[in-house]
């Protein structure tokens, strides 16, 4: 077993993976005792099998897979196991090849077995992978597919209702309703929706008389808040037929004539209208 003073580094790594016989292993232990350079080959052979179980992903071993590693260990080694020396010391002839061979071959077979544990891990992670992609894909398009026939049902249902949204916000114009008596000169009117004006600012009604002659003012008013505004029996002369009726803005003293534009203006409608 011994090389000069020192154990075989393939024997340490028998050792390591505990590969040896009883005796050999129980020699070299002796010898660690005492050596403290073997202790440290043998600690720089067992971090390199721990580095390389590290990366295979563990899977227990197949049944009887150890038992047969076990008697080919025991095979390459039992022609030289029935001649061991001392059992204080068991000595492994460097001189007789065969042996050797045999040891470097079942290193080379375990090296091996490592190898392709790491290279089937890897593919087996890969393979993992791959599946976890496909089943994100297959998802993502059932998703998609159940969308679109969501989608598909509402617009074509026959119980769908079909709703225009507008502007809720839009202004309404500006309306006014009036009523005259021409015999009495009674008039009222309300008007609603009307903007807010300048406080220099008014609106005016007018009188637009049907035989032609110039408008007749008929009051001032201002709305409120609401934007609503009346306008109730102002000082009209008795017995004027009215052709129609506008609303203006003036001054906030009112105005003799009326100011252009014309704001609002409705018609006085003939007889059985």
């Amino acid at each position: 077993m011994m090389q000069g003073a020192h154990i075989p580094h393939e024997d340490l790594i028998l050792y390591a993976m505990q590969a040896l016989s009883e005796g050999e292993t129980a020699a070299v232990r002796l010898h660690l005792e005492e050596c403290k350079l073997c202790r440290d080959d043998l600690a720089a052979v067992s971090g390199d099998l721990a580095l390389v179980a590290l990366g295979v992903d563990q899977h227990p071993l197949p049944e009887g897979a150890r038992q047969r590693f076990v008697d080919r260990i025991s095979t390459a080694t039992s022609a030289t196991s029935q001649s061991e020396k001392k059992a204080s010391v068991v000595a492994i002839d460097t001189g007789r090849p065969g042996r050797k061979a045999a040891l470097w071959i079942s290193w080379l077979a375990t090296a091996a077995l490592l190898v392709t544990a790491i290279s089937l891990g890897f593919q087996v992670r890969s393979l993992n992978e791959e599946l976890r992609r496909k089943s994100e894909e297959a998802a993502k398009q059932e998703a998609e597919s159940s969308r679109a026939k969501q989608v598909l049902e509402v617009l074509t249902a026959p119980s769908a209702k079909r709703v225009l949204l507008t502007a809720s916000k839009a202004k309404p114009a500006p309306t006014a309703r009036a009523v005259y008596l021409a015999e009495s000169g009674g008039l009222i009117l309300q008007a609603n929706d009307l903007e807010q004006l300048a406080q220099d600012k008014t609106y005016e009604l007018w009188v637009i008389p049907a035989s032609g002659q110039a408008p007749i003012p008929a009051g001032l008013f201002r709305p409120d808040a609401a934007g609503s505004a009346s306008v109730v029996l102002p000082p009209l002369p008795k017995g004027v037929p009215a052709k129609a009726f506008g609303v203006t803005i003036e001054k906030a003293e009112g105005s003799a004539t009326p100011t252009a534009p014309i704001l609002l203006a409705g018609a006085v409608p003939t007889s059985g209208e």
